[in-house]
């Protein structure tokens, strides 16, 4: 059974809602007008309507055919990132340093177009619950959401998200039963020495000698102090410091995120960079901060939801294009958060396009709105089947 043909006879209202979006981006809790258009659009089919859950987040809610009490959360992000689009695309971004470069956009959609089917058909036996998600992107809005009594409110006896992945081909679908993605901690060290002249360099402490000592020894923590047999990774990603060519700076910043799916390496890592700030603070007499943050959890997909949806795949794309061994990513998703506190799934949907989301060059494929779409719905079908309470 391949998509499904409803879905497929409005694939081009699809299309059209997420190039608006696509064109429109907004990032963590600015997405006024994203919701805005989510909640209209639930509504006007039928599907009860729930805002402000995360600032920005919104909640549908639909019940079935009979009187099953069994609750299903389908889960899709919304914003976008805080960087310009480089494509010649149409619809492009018409926001300066906002870009849909994850392709929320088109998760959003989906989500929207199996709505839209199951307030249509109402075959299934229960309720699902629509969880449109602000601030995905390191903002940590599926902790607010939950903070704001999200499973309280609307409670879920099992959950599924999904994402677009242009690293697999046009039509494969990916799942991996247990750590699925890395936790991630994201960190600020701050060095402040002492500035002087730059030609009067004995009378500093300079904070950018003392921040390259810093890069090389962190470095060290993953090659020497993390069993080899276990993935992590620690990567520094922002330098600053100074203003001017004959000035040596006094302080210094680095930022940079760790990555695991180990908790117990992830505390190791912590250490380690603390005890090694420390001891270069000492080294060099001057001080340094460190903050380290928990921004996403270790992702873990529970083995009966897997298969689930390994089955639901099988029924809408090739079987053959159905993974179930897939490599563990170590990139980071909050969805995490909500799986700690509900059972669920996450999986993949391959397009086409080869450029990776997070660069400014991205483009998610349209054609595969229709199977994210179809995915969602199956699996409420499947695991709420009509007749099941009779």
């Amino acid at each position: 059974m391949p998509t499904i043909d409803r879905i497929d006879g409005f694939a081009d209202e699809l299309t059209a809602i997420r190039r608006d979006l696509h064109a429109h981006p907004e990032i963590g809790f600015e997405e006024v007008r994203t919701s805005g258009i989510v909640a209209e659009k639930l509504s006007s089919w039928g599907i009860e309507v729930h805002r402000g859950l995360g600032r920005t987040g919104v909640v549908g809610v639909l019940k079935g055919k009979g009187n099953g009490t069994k609750k299903i959360g389908l889960r899709a992000d919304m914003d976008a990132l805080p960087m310009e689009e480089n494509t010649n695309l149409k619809w492009r971004s018409t926001i300066p340093g906002r870009f849909h470069g994850c392709g929320h956009d088109g998760h959003t959609t989906m989500l929207l177009g199996t709505a839209r089917y199951l307030a249509e058909t109402r075959n299934f036996d229960g309720t699902v619950h629509f969880i449109f998600q602000p601030a995905e992107e390191g903002l940590g809005g599926a902790r607010k959401m939950i903070k704001d009594g999200l499973f309280q409110k609307f409670p879920c006896d099992e959950i599924y998200g999904l994402h677009n992945a242009p690293d697999l081909n046009h039509g494969e679908v990916a799942i991996l039963p247990g750590p699925a993605m890395a936790g991630a901690d994201f960190f600020d060290i701050k060095i402040h020495g002492y500035g002087a002249h730059g030609a009067m360099p004995e009378r500093s402490k300079d904070a950018v000698v003392i921040a390259m000592s810093v890069a090389q020894a962190l470095q060290t923590i993953v090659s020497r102090n993390v069993d080899p047999l276990h993935a992590a990774v620690l990567s520094i990603t922002q330098i600053h410091a100074g203003s001017a060519y004959n000035v040596i700076p006094g302080e210094a910043w680095l930022c940079g995120t760790v990555r695991t799916f180990d908790d117990e390496i992830r505390k190791l890592i912590a250490k380690r960079m603390r005890t090694i700030c420390a001891g270069i603070a000492a080294t060099f007499d001057v001080e340094i901060e460190v903050d380290i943050r928990d921004i996403f959890s270790v992702l873990v997909n529970q083995e009966e939801q897997s298969r689930v949806v390994e089955e639901v795949a099988r029924t809408v794309v090739d079987p053959d294009k159905v993974f179930t061994r897939a490599t563990p990513k170590m990139g980071s998703e909050d969805f995490a958060d909500m799986m700690m506190a509900i059972p669920g799934a996450y999986f993949w949907i391959g397009h086409d396009g080869s450029v990776p989301v997070h660069n400014p060059g991205y483009v998610l494929d349209d054609k595969i709105l229709p199977i994210g779409a179809s995915m969602f719905a199956r699996i409420i079908e499947k695991r709420l089947p009509v007749g099941a309470h009779a």
